[in-house]
């Protein structure tokens, strides 16, 4: 898996990544990214300040896109719960998607592991990257959990004013990284 920066000629092939990622939400019964968000303008941002990625298979066919956004992140301001690691050194995982059809590669592992090697090998100032998930997205959760993170905390109103959402967190230079690499 390779992590491609995008530019803003990448900013409909993103749109469509996240409008097939609402759709399997949706079919799925989850209330998550229904209605304007992700927005263009949101992705627009992350593209010009370089949060935006293409997530590119060993061929370089783009099967997904993710947002790796640098602190400080203001959708934790209210979060319900603890930090593992309260350093202000963060990154934060955010608009992951895989397209549908390339479901079932394990493409969104291998993201999750791409990320966190180059934050493991590049980055050593990082202490903590994290990540949330609505509370009905259980495929994510999953994904997540897998991956190493640590459940935090909660944060509320994220796409609904009612909805519920869960927060992980994992401190990538220690023992939670090598979880990861067994799995």
């Amino acid at each position: 898996m390779k992590l491609k920066k995008a530019t803003l000629a990448d900013l409909d092939t993103i749109i469509a990544i996240l409008k097939d990622g609402s759709n399997q939400l949706a079919e799925s019964g989850v209330d998550q990214w229904q209605g304007d968000y992700p927005s263009r303008d949101q992705i627009t941002y992350d593209i010009n300040n370089g949060f935006a990625y293409l997530a590119q298979s060993d061929d370089s066919e783009t099967v997904g896109a993710i947002a790796v956004v640098t602190a400080p992140d203001p959708s934790y301001d209210t979060m319900q719960g603890t930090w593992l690691n309260n350093s202000e050194d963060y990154i934060v995982i955010h608009r992951v998607a895989i397209h549908s059809e390339h479901a079932g590669h394990g493409y969104a592992t291998r993201l999750f592991e791409a990320v966190i090697d180059h934050v493991i090998s590049d980055h050593p100032e990082i202490k903590s990257i994290r990540i949330d998930t609505h509370a009905d997205n259980k495929p994510m959760q999953h994904l997540i959990d897998k991956m190493g993170f640590t459940k935090v905390g909660e944060i509320f109103g994220v796409y609904h004013p009612t909805d519920q959402s869960f927060v992980y967190e994992m401190l990538p230079h220690e023992d939670n990284a090598a979880k990861h690499q067994a799995s």
